[in-house]
């Protein structure tokens, strides 16, 4: 094995996907705004800090070295100047990321659907070793899973055409044993173009698995040679991260009590609001106008902002709204994340 590629020769453990929650979206919505909701549903609101907590400290009996090897997964995400935070924790119940080391191969939900899964169960497990270089590969390919990032080789622009037996038969073999289904939603299932961003490929994505020569049949270059799946981040990792999760580089405006305020948002851009109630009594927060908004409220606790509650009306053709009980004089910041404008006007929020 060399630094820089997967295992050289045959096929490796891979990364299992974790079931997946599904939008339900009626019939009849334009194509622009299924895209939106699609692309951005896993997505967290720029500027979180995602807390995680490790369920074994013994890295699954293979020493505290695998812990730090996934806080390294971390600052490798972080440093390329993304507006999310990572914070470990010592309560699991108070950790989105939740991660475990269990002889259970190495997954992770994807992006906001952690938040589905119970407050003392992994959301993030590691089945080997994380100090080889495919193990710190697979730190960042499951981290960036938690940021919200796919399966690469799934994408619909990758042109792969499969020898679909031979992919059946050789992971069904050991080392990863898996059932055809298994196999399909890991492998060869594609995404819908309206689930990706942007229209190219990139075979250099932490993403992206290794397969070995004999296993595609197109393009002709991966059919002879195979895929080398790469162990550190590419620059479209890069770009694609940067996109959902730019630097926070301007301060929430703040939002006074009954007075609507309009967001002036493009698709996935997103506008954050200050609050400081002037009395304790319970308000509303919404928006108005015909769009798609996540909006997620969190109070700052000793200056770090934690969760309070959240709502996504996207595809409802409802407004969403947050009915909370706030309190004089503490510091609240309000997120608004834009899915899309499906219709004529300006969109406004406002609490009161």
């Amino acid at each position: 094995m060399v630094d820089t590629q997967a295992p050289a020769s045959g096929t490796p453990l891979y990364c299992t996907l974790q079931p997946a929650t599904k939008p339900e979206l009626r019939p009849g919505l334009g194509p622009n705004r299924v895209r939106a909701i699609l692309q951005i549903r896993t997505k967290w609101v720029n500027g979180t800090v995602l807390h995680y907590h490790f369920l074994n400290r013994t890295g699954g009996g293979q020493g505290p070295e695998q812990l730090d090897e996934v806080r390294a997964a971390f600052h490798d995400w972080k440093g390329l100047g993304i507006g999310l935070d990572f914070k470990e924790v010592d309560d699991a119940s108070e950790a989105e990321v939740r991660i475990a080391f269990a002889d259970d191969g190495s997954w992770s939900y994807v992006g906001r659907d952690v938040l589905t899964i119970g407050v003392h169960e992994p959301t993030m497990n590691f089945g080997w070793d994380l100090t080889t270089p495919w193990g710190r590969a697979t730190a960042r390919h499951e981290t960036g899973h938690t940021l919200g990032l796919p399966h690469e080789h799934q994408n619909p622009y990758a042109g792969i055409v499969w020898d679909e037996e031979a992919v059946y038969t050789s992971l069904g073999k050991p080392p990863n044993s898996w059932t055809r289904e298994e196999t399909f939603n890991n492998i060869l299932r594609k995404l819908s173009k309206q689930e990706v961003t942007g229209s190219t490929w990139d075979p250099e994505s932490i993403m992206e698995y290794p397969f070995e020569p004999g296993l595609i049949k197109e393009p002709e270059k991966y059919a002879r040679e195979g895929i080398e799946g790469p162990l550190s981040l590419s620059a479209i990792d890069k770009d694609q991260v940067l996109h959902w999760y730019p630097p926070v580089s301007v301060g929430p405006v703040r939002l006074e009590p009954g007075r609507s305020v309009p967001l002036k948002l493009s698709t996935g851009e997103q506008a954050d609001f200050e609050i400081t109630p002037a009395e304790t009594r319970k308000y509303e927060v919404g928006t108005f106008g015909q769009s798609d908004v996540l909006l997620v409220l969190f109070e700052d606790v000793h200056g770090e902002l934690r969760y309070v509650t959240g709502e996504d009306d996207s595809g409802a053709d409802v407004n969403g709204r947050l009915s909370v009980r706030l309190f004089k004089g503490r510091r609240y910041v309000l997120r608004a994340r834009l899915y899309s404008n499906y219709g004529s006007g300006e969109t406004t929020i406002m609490y009161w």
